[in-house]
């Protein structure tokens, strides 16, 4: 049986690329593509906007009136687009992946909030390659404790809005619980002047932001005499892509609830 996938975003990079790697699933489809109102691409045909051939789907504005066209909606938006997906998706019974990053605290309980209705993977980097570095570092956090200093290094193309990525900010959450630290208390997002001696319970943050980076990642372990990396570095959109598509698949067995890329990939 085939699952029909919507788009937001569809016009942007990763969802022209969620697009094209599309045709190249025989049990997925394209149902429907969104875009914000007001975007030169609305009316367009979704596939030629990719980059590809015609798909006869157009790119429209409203979620909830195409609600019976789609399966699960991929939403790789914007921050102020991600509520009327998420009350749609609510409203329809529909399943729901969210990639979009830079939500503030209502967007991101709304997305909570529909979890109790409808199954929703909410995940800041699809990537199974991140994903295995998230267990990577909550292993290493854990076998560490407060014998290292922690940095948390990212670097993304220079038209990424957010900073630090929504990436990092899971590292440093994933590393905070694992050291049973309060990150919004240890948290040190980017260094200039005298600032003093370091003190071992922060969590630090660098971010790069130039030319065509898709992301880099890295959390440096840096102790007395050695230190430890757990790098990842992306080289292409497909593999968020792909990623996404897993998790719209995995929903179609699972019950309501909030799940993340852990979930979808068995690494609980």
């Amino acid at each position: 049986m085939t699952t029909r996938i919507a788009v937001s975003g569809a016009a942007g990079r990763m969802g022209r690329t969620i697009i094209e790697l599309l045709r190249e699933r025989p049990a997925l489809a394209l149902g429907a593509a969104f875009e914000q109102s007001g975007s030169a691409r609305l009316g367009e045909d979704a596939g030629r906007v990719a980059g590809g051939g015609a798909l006869g789907v157009a790119i429209t504005a409203d979620p909830c009136a195409a609600a019976d066209a789609f399966d699960v909606l991929v939403d790789f938006s914007h921050p102020d687009a991600v509520p009327a997906n998420v009350e749609a998706c609510r409203a329809a019974h529909r399943r729901l992946v969210v990639g979009t990053t830079g939500l503030g605290a209502s967007q991101r309980a709304a997305i909570v909030a529909a979890s109790a209705v409808i199954p929703v993977v909410f995940a800041p980097n699809m990537s199974i390659g991140v994903n295995l570095c998230f267990k990577l570092i909550e292993v290493a956090a854990r076998a560490i404790g407060d014998s290292m200093d922690v940095e948390v290094i990212e670097a993304h193309h220079r038209n990424k809005i957010d900073a630090p990525s929504g990436t990092a900010m899971r590292m440093g959450e994933i590393l905070a619980a694992a050291l049973g630290r309060d990150l919004g208390a240890c948290a040190v997002y980017g260094r200039e002047g005298r600032t003093g001696v370091r003190e071992r319970r922060t969590i630090g943050f660098e971010t790069i932001r130039a030319g065509d980076i898709v992301g880099d990642h890295t959390v440096l372990f840096a102790g007395d005499g050695e230190r430890i990396e757990i790098t990842h570095r992306a080289g292409s959109r497909a593999t968020f892509a792909a990623g996404a598509l897993c998790a719209a698949e995995w929903l179609a067995a699972a019950p309501p609830g909030l799940y993340d890329m852990q979930d979808v990939l068995g690494l609980r």
